[in-house]
Order: structure tokens, then sequence, then C-alpha cells
């Protein structure tokens, strides 16, 4: 069965639509997965609770990937039973007129975490290197003059108490077509779909290309990114999930210690 850390990239990591079809996760069983994942799902939201309690630390989740990878799906399967006090879901469209009056990541910080918070950016800082030089509204020079400045920004973060967990869910350009076209298929799944999207699909080789950089670029023991085998919706959760957990536990998270003045109180 496969560990965490085997989600890790490696010096030569190269983005491979083989590799989306993955589950080095799975017990084999679609049943016994969904089932696992739920009880992962449970254990998070109450290791959250401790989280949100001891008020000390905070923890991002940067979720990235092509149009239909899964994010809002692993927004519900995985953090869907997590008490909604402690936990935010920021999803980052085209900034605003206000937004571009000022840095690409000033809209970034306004929304980190707060102590014993939870935050997934659904889609996140990382667009700002990957739409932005897919199409050329950026070059080179002010490319690398960003991935320095993201790696800053993330030990900026991890320095002053939140943990980063970044995670691109990797799906294969065949599996997205199915996906679109379920989309288009389904009159009750039309509000789902963006014209927008095909146009997008036709850069596909430029955009592998691109996270594949933005990865190895902004990798670090601090803000370490994971690659999600995605193909499998419940595998892309179960893996997800594993990572997470593993990473809260570590965490050693702890209630405060009781008061004793409360333990003589009485109430009439």
């Amino acid at each position: 069965m496969a560990k965490p850390d085997d989600l890790r990239i490696g010096k030569n990591f190269k983005v491979s639509d083989k590799a989306a079809g993955e589950k080095p996760f799975s017990n084999g069983d679609k049943a016994k997965d969904k089932a696992q994942v739920e009880q992962m799902a449970q254990r998070i939201a109450d290791l959250q609770d401790v989280l949100y309690a001891e008020r000390r630390r905070k923890l991002l989740i940067v979720l990235q990937g092509m149009d239909t990878s899964g994010k809002d799906g692993t927004v519900r399967g995985v953090f869907g039973r997590i008490d909604p006090l402690g936990i935010r879901t920021v999803a980052f469209k085209a900034p605003s007129d206000v937004e571009k009056e000022h840095d690409y990541l000033w809209r970034i910080h306004q929304q980190v975490p707060a102590q014993g918070e939870i935050l997934i950016f659904n889609r996140s800082h990382y667009e700002d290197v990957l739409v932005t030089r897919v199409h050329g509204w950026i070059d080179e020079k002010e490319c690398r003059r960003r991935y320095a400045q993201i790696r800053d920004f993330e030990r900026m973060l991890a320095e002053t108490g939140t943990t980063i967990l970044k995670f691109f869910l990797h799906i294969s350009k065949d599996e997205q077509k199915e996906r679109l076209q379920a989309r288009i298929d389904n009159p009750e799944k039309h509000w789902k779909f963006d014209p927008k999207d095909i146009e997008e699909r036709k850069y596909w080789d430029d955009y592998q290309q691109a996270y594949e950089r933005a990865i190895r670029e902004t990798d670090a023991e601090h803000a370490p990114w994971y690659v999600i085998p995605a193909d499998s919706k419940t595998h892309r959760n179960l893996a997800i999930a594993s990572v997470v957990l593993e990473t809260m536990e570590n965490m050693r998270l702890a209630y405060p210690p009781p008061k004793p003045e409360l333990a003589r109180l009485k109430i009439e």
C-alpha cells in the first residue's frame, strides 16, 4: 500500500497522462475505498475540532488542476464533515478591477488562514504563473520573479505557524474529455459547463508543461507538492485524505489545558 510521501515529486518529475490513472492507495474494491475515505474524513473533522480549540496553528490546503480535475469534489468528499466554524474555502477567479490595482499576491494574502482554521484554496496564487504564462501575459523574466516571490511568500506563512499542503489533481486529457461531455449531455449539469473550458483545453500541452515547471520550482519541505492521480474520483479523495490525515496527526494537536476554576463552578 502506498504512503503519502510516495506522492511527493522527484528530481525528474514529469506530468504523464499514464500516471493520472494509477491507483496506488486503492484497496482494489471501490466500496471499501469509499468507506475508508468516510472514516478518514471523520477523523480529519475530529482533529480539526482540536486545531480550532488550540488556536495556535493553521492549515492551508492548495488545490490546483485542470478544469474538471475534481477540486470541488475533493472539498465535499474529504472536508465535508468538518464543522463550518473551523474551515473556509476560497475559490479564486479572474482578478477584479480592484485586485488588478494591487500586486498579484494582495488578494491571496487577505485570505490566508487564521489561527485554528483550515483554509482551502480552490485554485490559488499559482494561477499567476500558469494561466498568465500559457497565454503569454507575462514573460520569462517576470515568471522567474514570481516563482521567487511565491517561494518567499510560502516560507513566510510557514514560519508564522501555517502548515501548507499543495495538491496537483492530475487527470488525463481523455478523462477531461469525458467529464466535459458528461456536463454537456446532462441538462442538470449545464450550469457547470463553461465554454471557456473548451478554449483552454486547446492549450493542454502548454498547461502540462507550466504545471510541471511550477511544481518543480516551488516544491519545498515546508510547502510540499503532492501529485494526485485523479482519473478516479474515489482514489483522488482517498489519496488526499491520506496526506491530510497523516499531516494533522503529526501536528500532535492537543486541547488547551483545563481551567481549575471551572472545576468548582456550579450552575444554579
